[in-house]
């Protein structure tokens, strides 16, 4: 695995396909978390997420319609509407009148959204910033710019000469098995 992608990069570093494969083993274990609170909280994942973005933005003062739930997770009305009813009945939102917009409803969470999410995650979250806290300031400022260039670059858009969608179905589903595979 840690080859796959770098075999023919030459002046590709030991260390540097290492620290790319430990951003993998990140990613993986940050799966596994999130599924562990999934279960612990008895949400689905889009639930869950859901959750995540209304905390954020209530904790921005910012009022998010069902509909901008919708956009946000990729999913339909429908669907958000059925999320949001469930969140609803566990007592993890409410649905309120938008501050702004008298014609729409916002979904707000309420102070047991707020205490499950933090007793949930709250032990998770402690860890991790020890775990940052030990480390130098310098070391923090290297790592902090390693992930805001990572992700600058994980932004562009996709540099292949031909789009994906441009290639045939069949192409795109072996290319898409072939590319979950490796990573």
């Amino acid at each position: 695995m840690s080859n796959y992608w770098y075999r023919e990069q030459r002046s590709t570093t030991a260390s540097s396909v290492e620290l790319l494969n430990e951003l993998r083993r990140y990613r993986e274990s940050n799966t596994r978390m999130r599924s562990r609170v999934r279960d612990d909280m008895g949400m689905g994942e889009k639930d869950l997420l859901a959750l995540r973005l209304l905390l954020a933005a209530d904790a921005e003062d910012r009022s998010v319609r069902q509909r901008d739930l919708a956009y946000q997770l990729g999913i339909s009305a429908a669907s958000a509407s059925a999320l949001v009813d469930r969140l609803v009945n566990d007592g993890f939102v409410l649905r309120t009148p938008h501050p702004s917009d008298r014609r729409s409803i916002a979904v707000v969470p309420t102070p047991r959204g707020h205490h499950e999410v933090r007793e949930t995650l709250h032990s998770m979250h402690a860890r991790m910033l020890a775990v940052a806290e030990a480390m130098t300031p310098e070391d923090r400022a290297v790592v902090t710019t390693f992930f805001r260039d990572l992700n600058h670059s994980l932004d562009e858009p996709h540099s292949s000469e031909e789009p994906l969608s441009a290639r045939p179905a069949a192409q795109r589903r072996c290319g898409a098995a072939q590319e979950e595979e490796a990573t």
